[in-house]
């Protein structure tokens, strides 16, 4: 297995942040192929340390890293990306990696 994790940044305008990811990117980004599984953090997004400068995260799964290059290159997963962009006002990381039980 491989995850695609997307770390979106505090927003400028969190609740309108939080009304276009529930209501248009989580229909875009589940249309994504190959995607197996979508998981998004809920409340805040903190750190051993304190407050972390996250205001959502996500976990995208997919059956492995060259699922995940597929994915993105579908016009699907351009879409979605194409739509982070208008919303995603504080900025975004984004990190894959293959995933392993220990």
């Amino acid at each position: 297995m491989a995850r695609l994790l997307v770390m979106y940044k505090t927003p400028r305008d969190a609740a309108a942040f939080d009304r276009h990811y529930q209501d248009k990117h989580i229909q875009v980004a589940k249309k994504i192929p190959g995607l197996r599984k979508y998981e998004i953090s809920k409340g805040a997004v903190g750190t051993p340390g304190g407050p972390a400068p996250y205001h959502l995260i996500a976990i995208l799964h997919f059956d492995d890293m060259a699922a995940i290059q597929t994915a993105f290159g579908s016009p699907e997963g351009q879409a979605a990306v194409a739509d982070v962009q208008t919303f995603a006002t504080g900025g975004v990381d984004i990190f894959m990696f293959d995933h392993a039980d220990a």
